[in-house]
């Protein structure tokens, strides 16, 4: 678990994210939801130990990262995984190469060891018949789960994901939603999704934090969130007149 304590962040002189606190949770899917420029974004890098935050505390499993020393910060980098939103795959490597990348930067593993454990995740995310690919001739959505193997290949503790479902269709975007709530769950993940994308919210939000303005406006489940009396969540989340009618069915209890 992560537990974020009254955070505070600024840059230039301009306050960001005002007293946040929430919880992160073990084994479960933790999506950080909220209009273009609320500060969700900076948030999940703030929480990520990308940005430095003004004040506060963030405590992954009781250890601030604030108080670590440079060595305790990189060993705790090696527990974390990384799903960027564009993949960021490198281009001159194949599907396999990148997956085997952090394993050659951090694991001390032999040659026949990183291969096996590459070969695993790359088909937990059913990729196997790609190895020998380059991003440039998979698919959009291949390209997103060679990531999440490349993500997990260090089996990490705590998973980032930045709009996981950035560029891909509904159908794609649905499949990968699902995978990373079916690999949170089997190996027991923190993991943080900064998402925009209200389907992922209904299908996966089983916790969800709002961020509105800098501030934390509302935190719950996706089945909560259908009466949550917090009209700005409520404006975003039931903005599309597909949602209207998916709330009112549910209100209604059909």
């Amino acid at each position: 678990m992560i537990e974020v304590k009254n955070v505070n962040k600024s840059f230039d002189g301009k306050q960001v994210l005002f007293d946040i606190s929430a919880n992160l949770l073990e084994g479960h899917a933790n999506l950080i939801i909220g209009q273009s420029g609320s500060g969700k974004t900076v948030l999940m890098k703030s929480v990520a130990g990308i940005h430095r935050i003004d004040s506060g505390e963030i405590l992954y499993d009781g250890r601030n990262i604030s108080q670590m020393t440079s060595h305790e910060l990189n060993l705790l980098r090696r527990e974390i995984g990384m799903l960027f939103q564009g993949s960021a795959l490198f281009d001159s490597l194949t599907v396999m190469e990148n997956v085997m990348f952090p394993l050659r930067m951090f694991s001390g593993k032999s040659e026949d060891e990183m291969i096996d454990r590459a070969r695993f995740c790359l088909e937990r995310v059913d990729l196997l018949r790609a190895v020998d690919l380059y991003p440039s001739e998979i698919s959009g959505g291949m390209q997103k789960r060679a990531a999440i193997a490349r993500a997990i290949v260090l089996n990490p503790k705590y998973l980032f994901c930045d709009e996981p479902n950035s560029g891909l269709d509904p159908k794609t975007s649905l499949l990968i939603d699902r995978l990373i709530l079916e690999i949170t769950h089997e190996y027991n993940i923190t993991t943080i999704i900064n998402t925009h994308d209200m389907n992922s919210v209904m299908e996966i939000g089983e916790n969800i934090i709002f961020i509105n303005k800098g501030y934390k406006s509302w935190q719950g489940n996706n089945t909560e969130i259908y009466d949550t009396g917090n009209e700005d969540l409520e404006n975003l989340i039931f903005a599309s007149e597909l949602y209207k009618k998916i709330k009112k069915a549910h209100m209604m209890g059909i």
